[in-house]
């Protein structure tokens, strides 16, 4: 994943309580290879009629909005099944955070593993953020993950709360395994001091 540490960008409000992963992305969509990017099918059938033309009411078919690397979100958004797939549409989008009063557990968890920051902040903060960004097409939102803040278009800031173990992982653009791997010296380091304590295990 691409590392990412601080991000001043163009927010869009999504609407629609409980939006679920069937929504960010249809299963049908799920059986393509990825290498050709997930991003074409995010809310495919929100955003697109049966016969494949955008749809100019919703948010992300329209100026600036299109354009927008952070979405605020109302709540329990990505609820329903636990596909991957759904956060796989957002990062391939070129979403990088989502702002919201609550998410599904599942999609919040892939969303961390992929490098997708979930902001959660209260629901009044939320419903004025969208409101203002509504009413202020082109407004930016910044998420700081180094300072542990989200700063809005009102001048307001708020904290980020992110586990520890993913913030780092984030910042450094490494998943688990990654993020493992670039301890290999510590690791070495201590199985070498270990085994000269206990020789006899190697026998």
């Amino acid at each position: 994943m691409t590392p990412f540490v601080k991000m001043t960008a163009l927010a869009a409000p999504i609407p629609g309580r409980n939006l679920d992963t069937d929504q960010i992305i249809p299963a049908r969509f799920l059986k393509f290879d990825r290498s050709g990017g997930y991003g074409q099918f995010l809310f495919h059938d929100l955003r697109f009629t049966p016969e494949g033309q955008e749809r100019p009411e919703f948010i992300l078919n329209r100026e600036p909005y299109r354009h927008a690397k952070v979405l605020v979100t109302e709540e329990n958004f990505g609820c329903g099944s636990s596909r991957e797939g759904a956060v796989y549409a957002l990062c391939d989008h070129g979403v990088r955070g989502v702002i919201g009063p609550s998410f599904g557990d599942i999609f919040y968890n892939n969303a961390l593993k992929n490098g997708l920051v979930p902001v959660r902040l209260p629901e009044d903060i939320v419903a004025s953020l969208r409101e203002t960004l509504m009413a202020t097409p082109g407004a930016e939102v910044e998420i700081d993950l180094e300072a542990r803040i989200v700063r809005l278009p009102d001048g307001s800031s708020h904290e980020l709360e992110i586990d520890p173990f993913w913030r780092e992982c984030i910042m450094k653009g490494l998943d688990e395994i990654e993020l493992t791997w670039s301890y290999m010296e510590d690791i070495r380091r201590f199985e070498d001091a270990y085994l000269k304590d206990i020789p006899w295990i190697n026998r």
